[in-house]
């Protein structure tokens, strides 16, 4: 197992819900706050919320969701008042989770309390120190002399500070005498992983009093050793703090033995009185009862596999592809996998993209639709619970059409937007009753361009959503075929309901946008949201009445509930679930993909032009990668994606710049500069995904740029010299994003595990004689099926436990995988392996 590559792989969704009791601006209670929150992994900002305006009890509601790009030790949730007469932003605390704890809060709410924010804790990063003690290095007057040698190889992923990172580090040794003596190393300019080439020596004699001992008559010894991080800022008054490390060195001027070298995670700056080098939780990141600043309250759901290579997975993947053929379905182990795990949508997504990767997602859903239509009565209770067919339709939409809901609905959403007009009708929302007419006739327009732009977009579709609506609909019919109007409900309920409605309420989870949405904009959003939710019940009711719940409400939906507008939904239903779909897709129509601010470096086209820095709005379509001064002006250039050669990560040390990346093309590259580790990897993924068919993709590029006459990287001086690194590649497929199905596969292993008693528990006859289950009575196919699954499932568990048990013999503790200073190798390795691995 030792041989066998693994890759962990994390992902992190995260809802921020609301603050309580934030301490007013003042002492007086009537002063509030403008507040928003930050997302950051350990320092480095993610994602910021909107800004809720004058309270103290912020309800913000907005979920974020990424891959995890790399090692991190705390997810933070900064809280920030921003105040427009100051025009600064006053940090008022913090909620700070350590990594090990995520999986502790996942799928529930939790209350944390905010904890203040102390410069001196806010540290990332890690250092590698080496020592050497030569005893009786030189004898002077007072006799022994021991030396100690520290130097302080390197540091990685240190804090920006404003934007830079002037590191150096400062050594101070403490003698038994307490006396202490500091040495600096230089400055190392603009990089957070600085390489630091000096030794810096200290000898014991340097402690010494004028007799040359300690005051009660001792020998004098170097007892501690501290190395600090500092950011250096001239001009700025003092240097920042960016992390310290203290180390015991007690014992160890008798081992005149080899250099001790370990890596240490950078702590926070130690009060005077603390036991030197004890590694807890940083002050401020501790959860306790102290709510004195207030609460948050957070949803957490965080995933970590560690994959294994294909040939691992295969029985498991064997068993759940058998099920498309296994009849009856619910005698299949996708079928039982959705009655065990009681959480659908966490066990639909990694099934859906499995079956999608091995093209089977029509038929797999068609018979669990089957099979589940099978045993309505009410044709209006279709699809309506929470089921894991529902949410595989969710789930195979979403993956699929993802482009289809781009072209369709980002016109009007960035019309919204720019235009920011007001929408809201109801009365007990407005300040002067006169602006509900004029908001009404705003909500209207906009909601005829969605409902119109949704209806006409019948023709750009994808061939596979349409295969599976025809199918459902086939299903309802042939159950209910008196229901004259249930062709078009059951389509319906998924695309308008569960499609297009929450992607107009949500357009950020969904792509649709980068920008804050603020009250206004989110108040214009639900209305419509919520319009076009109701005009898609139009099909199967007969009176706006029925759709209508709120009044106010009802004088918009009257105006949309006409013979032509029933029509027009009908029509777009029986297009979209048509099995001979004509695939006349506008393919000249770009669709944007991705877009956002970035920072790029000029690319040389000038004969004579600098090549300097400059922040650009990026737009990446269909079609080609663009970029203008600022969003919605004349592009000042445009890439062909056809031109694209290969695109990849730029190491940091080219520019001494973080999160860049390169675009390669046959004249020139272009390096581009994102806000953050999480864009960088979506820019990154994105473009590679669909630009790796490409006939004349690389097949080796330079991981460095081509500075000062050479490749920084193989230091060639040739600028036209082939690469020296393979680029990365990715799996082809047809959707907007990369199906990693090993990774999948392993999701779904990790999820049986945890649900493993569940699963169990169904094998016994007799859980179900005693009523003690709501299950049928399964017979012997059923429980070969759940034997097959638990064993699969134990036979790829008992690999992992193999590879922890390796990896916990061979990691060294003090070495770059293991620093010292955090309970994370050490405390694992400690831990019962059997219980560590079922919570994975």
């Amino acid at each position: 197992m030792a041989d066998i590559p693994v890759r962990v792989e994390e992902r992190l969704k995260i809802k921020i819900g609301e603050a309580k009791q934030l301490l007013p601006r003042s002492n007086l209670s009537s002063v509030v706050r403008d507040v928003y929150c930050t997302l950051s992994l350990d320092q480095e900002e993610i994602y910021r919320t909107k800004t809720v305006e004058k309270t103290l009890n912020p309800f913000f509601g907005e979920e974020f969701q990424f891959e995890v790009p790399r090692d991190f030790r705390f997810i933070s949730i900064y809280i920030f008042d921003r105040d427009k007469h100051l025009k600064q932003n006053k940090v008022l605390g913090k909620v700070a989770i350590k990594r090990e704890e995520l999986g502790s809060y996942n799928n529930k709410d939790h209350w944390f309390a905010i904890k203040p924010v102390d410069a001196d804790s806010e540290v990332q990063g890690k250092v590698n120190i080496e020592l050497r003690f030569t005893s009786n290095y030189q004898k002077s007057k007072y006799g022994r002399n021991d030396r100690l040698s520290v130097q302080v190889v390197k540091c990685l992923d240190l804090t920006l500070k404003n934007g830079a990172c002037d590191p150096y580090a400062l050594v101070c040794v403490t003698y038994t005498n307490r006396k202490s003596v500091s040495k600096r190393t230089k400055v190392r300019k603009k990089t957070t992983c600085p390489q630091f080439d000096e030794v810096l020596t200290f000898d014991s004699y340097e402690g010494r009093d004028k007799d040359g001992l300690c005051g009660d008559g001792s020998d004098v010894d170097i007892c501690e050793l501290n190395v600090s991080i500092w950011h250096d800022a001239p001009g700025m008054g003092d240097d920042v703090f960016l992390g310290e490390v203290r180390v015991q060195l007690s014992g160890m001027q008798q081992q005149n033995a080899a250099p001790r070298n370990a890596w240490y995670f950078l702590q926070p700056r130690s009060a005077k009185n603390r036991p030197s080098f004890t590694y807890s939780t940083p002050p401020g990141t501790r959860l306790s009862k102290d709510n004195s600043l207030g609460s948050l309250r957070l949803q957490i759901h965080y995933n970590e596999d560690r994959v294994f290579p294909a040939e691992i997975y295969k029985s498991l993947k064997d068993l759940l592809l058998t099920s498309v053929q296994t009849r009856p379905i619910t005698s299949s182990a996708v079928y039982f996998l959705g009655e065990i795990i009681s959480s659908k949508m966490e066990i639909a997504q990694p099934l859906v993209r499995i079956f999608m990767h091995h093209g089977q997602i029509v038929p797999i859903i068609k018979a669990l639709a089957d099979a589940e239509i099978s045993m309505l009565t009410d044709p209006t209770t279709i699809f309506r619970g929470n089921t894991l067919v529902s949410k595989m339709m969710d789930e195979a939409m979403r993956l699929i059409g993802l482009q289809y809901l781009h072209k369709t609905l980002r016109p009007t959403i960035e019309l919204i937007f720019n235009e920011r007009k007001p929408c809201e009708i109801d009365p007990t929302r407005v300040r002067d009753a006169n602006t509900v007419q004029s908001n009404l006739n705003n909500l209207k327009t906009y909601v005829l361009k969605v409902f119109e732009a949704i209806t006409q977009s019948a023709v750009h579709c994808p061939a596979l959503m349409c295969q599976i609506f025809h199918n459902l609909k086939e299903c309802a019919m042939k159950r209910f075929p008196e229901n004259k109007e249930v062709r078009y409900s059951v389509i319906s309920g998924f695309i308008f309901l569960r499609f297009f409605a929450p992607a107009i309420l949500g357009p950020r989870l969904f792509d649709l946008t980068t920008e804050q949405i603020d009250n206004q904009i989110n108040r214009t959003l639900t209305l419509i949201s919520k319009t076009i939710q109701s005009l898609g019940n139009l099909v199967s009711c007969r009176s706006s009445q029925q759709v209508c719940k709120e009044e106010y409400m009802e004088s918009l939906y009257k105006e949309f509930y006409t013979e032509s507008h029933v029509t027009a939904v009908r029509q777009f239903l029986e297009i979209i679930s048509a099995i001979s779909n004509p695939e006349t897709r506008d393919s000249d129509t770009p669709v944007t993909l991705k877009e956002g601010l970035m920072i790029k470096r000029a690319q040389g086209r000038k004969r004579f032009g600098r090549k300097n820095f400059k922040q650009r709005y990026f737009k990446l379509t269909t079609h080609n990668l663009s970029y203008s001064k600022t969003r919605g002006k004349e592009p000042l250039c445009q890439i062909p994606l056809s031109n694209i050669l290969a695109v990849e990560r730029l190491t940091e040390k080219s520019f001494k710049m973080k999160n860049m990346f390169q675009i390669i093309q046959p004249e020139r590259t272009l390096y581009v500069q994102a806000a953050n580790c999480v864009e960088e990897k979506e820019w990154v993924d994105l473009l590679t995904k669909i630009c790796q068919t490409n006939m004349n993709r690389l097949k080796k590029y330079h991981p460095c740029a081509f500075i000062n006459g050479q490749w920084s990287c193989c230091q060639s001086p040739n600028e036209l010299a082939p690469g020296c690194s393979k680029v990365s590649s990715t799996e082809s497929n047809n959707f907007h994003m990369t199906l990693d199905p090993e990774r999948d596969l392993q999701r779904i292993h990790s999820l049986i595990m945890s649900h493993l008693k569940q699963l169990e528990l169904l094998m016994k006859p007799e859980a179900f004689v005693k009523g003690t289950l709501q299950f049928k009575t399964y017979g012997i196919q059923d429980i070969k099926v759940l034997r097959d699954l638990r064993d699969v499932a134990l036979e790829i568990e008992a690999k992992h436990k193999i590879y922890m048990r390796t990896l916990a013999r061979d990691t060294k503790y003090g070495s770059l995988a293991a620093p010292i200073g955090d309970d994370n190798y050490l405390l694992a390795s400690r831990m019962n392996l059997d219980s560590l691995l079922l919570r994975r």
